[in-house]
């Protein structure tokens, strides 16, 4: 299902996306590709957490609904694309607690939760929320270079 955004993009600000159908869920990007990407992920976790209050969802409303909306003003309006959540499941793993210590200081510095760094940083070193999460070999490699 896909649902109305507005970019809005002030002279001194991130681009700011806001969802008509879904009030509080918003997001901004530095760029209008991380905007977009981040408007489908902030649309998705939103939908997602309704899901799991047990709230229904809205409608998408069209342009024609959204004509007079004052918020509409000076934006630009696009369709982003709202992914089916996908049911989240709890694992437990065995670390050591430096280790433990390593991994909640990275998530940290990349602006995640312990889950969310680790399931990334296994996934291939993906840059999230501006920082590179790197493979913990890559990262020792390069302590030992510079040392």
């Amino acid at each position: 299902m896909e649902y109305i955004a507005y970019l809005h993009k002030d002279a001194r600000s991130d681009y700011g996306v806001s969802f008509p159908d879904f009030p509080g869920c918003i997001t901004a990007g530095s760029s209008l590709e991380e905007a977009r990407r981040m408007a489908a992920e902030a649309l998705s976790l939103h939908i997602a957490g309704m899901l799991e209050d047990g709230e229904a969802l809205p409608d998408p409303s069209t342009l024609d609904d959204l004509g007079h909306d004052p918020a509409m003003r000076g934006a630009v309006a696009f369709l982003v694309d709202a992914a089916e959540p996908e049911k989240t499941v709890r694992f437990n793993i065995t670390a050591r607690e430096s280790q433990l210590s390593e991994i909640d200081s990275r998530a940290q510095a990349a602006r995640l939760t312990r889950s969310a760094f680790m399931v990334h940083s296994s996934l291939g070193g993906k840059k999230v929320g501006g920082v590179r999460i790197q493979p913990a070999s890559r990262v020792s490699r390069q302590r030992r270079k510079s040392a």
